[in-house]
């Protein structure tokens, strides 16, 4: 059986999590890309090597990635970062292929935040983005990260792109606390 993959993404406090969670409720896998992509920098000697090679030898001593450090150099040095996420996303995709491989479920869902950008958008079936209005967003952010509004708008803007290839098969799951989640996933899920 081959597994299909759908992609779940959408920005930051959109509600993406709450909708892998129902899905998960339901008893469907889903990829959760930012939990796996720390795991695998924490296990990979290859992704641990290349960081120190090629970004800064001083974010990797003993064997552990000192994140505090590779954060503030990546987010210095624009190619350091588009070096870090080359290694990263790489690594991440074929985590993805070889989990779709020997999964045995009929679809696994991917929660990205950067569909786009990890080159994701070319691995999978379709794309459920989550919306929400922005000062819905901008609450949750609030809320959940403990920051204001200004921040929360700066996280926002920070993940802003414009896509210019956008992929072929995208649905909207609006989350805007007034339409129901449940009825659109299982609508989704009744077209798959």
């Amino acid at each position: 059986m081959k597994t299909r993959i759908i992609a779940i993404t959408g920005g930051i406090g959109a509600g993406k999590s709450v909708v892998s969670r129902i899905l998960t409720t339901l008893r469907f896998r889903v990829y959760d890309c930012d939990s796996r992509a720390k795991v695998l920098m924490d296990n990979s000697s290859e992704i641990k090597r290349r960081i120190a090679e090629e970004i800064a030898s001083e974010a990797v001593v003993d064997d552990e990635i000192r994140r505090d450090l590779l954060a503030s150099v990546v987010f210095s040095d624009a190619e350091k970062l588009r070096i870090l996420n080359s290694i990263v996303h790489h690594h991440v995709r074929c985590d993805i292929a070889e989990t779709a491989a020997s999964c045995g479920v009929p679809v696994l869902f991917i929660e990205t935040a950067i569909l786009y950008e990890s080159g994701l958008d070319k691995m999978v079936e379709q794309v459920w983005e989550v919306t929400a209005p922005e000062d819905i967003r901008v609450e949750r952010i609030i809320n959940r990260n403990h920051c204001t509004a200004e921040q929360a708008r700066a996280r926002i803007e920070s993940q802003r792109i414009a896509v210019t290839d956008p992929h072929p098969a995208v649905h909207a799951i609006i989350n805007d606390n007034l339409t129901p989640l449940l009825p659109q996933i299982l609508r989704r899920l009744a077209e798959i």
